[in-house]
This record gives C-alpha cells, structure tokens and sequence, in this order.
C-alpha cells in the first residue's frame, strides 16, 4: 500500500484542486493500495522542512517527495501506477 502525503497551506486555491484530483485518482486505484492524508504545513511544519517542501501544493510517496508543485493528472496517474507496479 501506498502511503500519500498531500503538502497544502490554508486558503490555498491549488491545494484544493491537488486534493481533489489525489482523491479521484486514489478512488480510482482503490482504498485497500493507496492510503493518503493531507498535511497542513503550518501544523506539521517541521516535518515539512524535513521533507524539502519549500511551496504548496507538494506531495510525497511513502516518506519521499516526489512532486513540488500541482503535478498534472495524468502524471501523478502515472507516477503512483509505477510505483504500485501497474506501468
């Protein structure tokens, strides 16, 4: 199982649509592969910094950030496939 971290900052209009578009595509992989939650970086600040999130939206893939900025659908599609073993 996949474990999403979605990187989003309050009043955040991208964050909102990278929410969106990660609960679609999680939705379209299925509940029991991909687990995600949302990180409200002034809440978990520190962990963000560890990570390398400098911008929101940001996401991360099992503790590692792979996307600094709102990826496109079809890419983040592709990315979590790869990594699940689907591409």
């Amino acid at each position: 199982m996949l474990k999403i971290e979605i990187f989003s900052s309050p009043g955040c209009g991208k964050c909102g649509h990278a929410k969106e578009t990660l609960r679609k595509i999680a939705d379209e992989f299925g509940e029991d592969r991909i687990n995600w939650r949302e990180v409200n970086i002034l809440e978990e600040l520190d962990y963000a910094v560890e990570l390398g999130v400098l911008s929101t939206p940001a996401i991360a893939v099992d503790g590692e950030l792979v996307f600094t900025s709102l990826p496109s659908a079809k890419r983040l599609r592709e990315q979590l496939a790869s990594k699940l073993g689907d591409g």
